[in-house]
């Protein structure tokens, strides 16, 4: 049985009914996350500054919400797999692992060879049967689809649109508690956080710019929307692997094209200046991809002034010896 077999798929974002009820689905399990202004955060980048701190889920990243969701709606279609298995870089592998095991499932993440050490070790304590295969995300997901054909187990997706309604609800809970935010910056993996983004202004009918973030060493979205057509572009970012995409998924990729603002490229250097930058002024942690939000605010600095910003902090689910290289970074 495979995913598209076992999970309706839709068109479009999410609408409010669905992210209300995906709210449900995670507030069954933890309490909203904190969105917070730091006046060290916002002297640094010039303007006043709200933090999203999915940092601050149960799993370090707002994975969690969307595989919760996800499960939830499976359980209550009366579809629950017997196992299934998923590609990976660490936090949706790790949201996988804890979700299944809420009901009893066994989860397969198969991740690229050189992987997270610390992601590697938090989804087996998860529960995960863990398997290293492939140089890259795009590797260790064509394995993936492999497995679940051999095996006969479902291939949980990376993006679907009951994992963006899951991802919708961080956007909700922001956007409820900051009505007068003029941009907020997302960051861009695979895609269901910035169109959890997108879904949740317009359920809010808020006006808020979404403004999206890739690496500029895994570039493949914005090549795509520049060249107005699916690119594939190689990853060579050392430091965001959750951002680290090789080929877009082309779903979300016709709602990004269609719903941000534009987006933002940053650079590893900027990337490790602003997990710095948010140690320093609110001592948070965040990994590379929840600091990219941070840092394309950062290299935004002159066109925000006088607005409200918000920058999603994503996880904060990093490898000691990564962070502790960015924090020694000179000033």
């Amino acid at each position: 049985m495979t995913a598209t077999e076992l999970v309706p798929t839709a068109e479009g974002l999410p609408d409010h009914a669905d992210l209300l009820d995906a709210t449900r689905a995670v507030r069954e399990v933890f309490a909203p996350t904190p969105q917070q202004v730091w006046p060290l955060l916002s002297d640094a980048l010039g303007t006043t500054v709200w933090a999203k701190h999915e940092n601050h889920t149960p799993l370090g990243a707002f994975k969690a919400r969307s595989a919760l969701v996800f499960f939830d709606r499976l359980a209550r279609s009366g579809a629950l797999p017997s196992g299934v298995v998923s590609a990976t870089r660490g936090n949706h592998g790790q949201a996988l692992a804890y979700a299944a095991g809420r009901h009893g499932i066994p989860a397969t993440v198969v991740v690229p060879r050189g992987n997270s050490r610390e992601k590697n070790a938090a989804m087996q304590a998860l529960g995960a049967d863990l398997i290293e295969h492939g140089d890259d995300f795009q590797e260790s997901l064509e394995h993936a689809v492999r497995l679940a054909d051999e095996r006969s187990v479902t291939l949980a997706p990376n993006f679907h649109p009951w994992l963006v309604a899951g991802a919708g609800t961080y956007a909700m809970e922001l956007l409820t508690a900051v009505p007068d935010l003029d941009v907020v910056y997302v960051p861009i993996g695979l895609g269901s956080g910035v169109c959890g983004m997108l879904a949740a202004k317009a359920a809010l009918q808020h006006p808020v710019e979404v403004v999206g973030v890739v690496s500029a060493g895994a570039t493949a979205y914005a090549d795509s929307v520049a060249a107005g057509r699916l690119v594939s572009s190689p990853v060579t970012t050392q430091i965001a692997d959750g951002m680290a995409c090789r080929t877009p998924v082309p779903e979300a990729l016709a709602l990004i094209r269609d719903g941000v603002s534009r987006l933002v490229v940053v650079s590893d250097d900027e990337v490790a200046d602003a997990m710095r930058l948010l140690f320093r002024t609110t001592h948070n942690v965040a990994e590379g991809a929840g600091a990219a939000a941070t840092a394309a605010a950062a290299q935004e600095r002159a066109r925000n002034k006088g607005r409200t910003v918000g920058v999603v902090v994503t996880g904060g689910n990093v490898d000691t010896d990564v962070y502790a290289t960015a924090l020694g970074r000179p000033s």
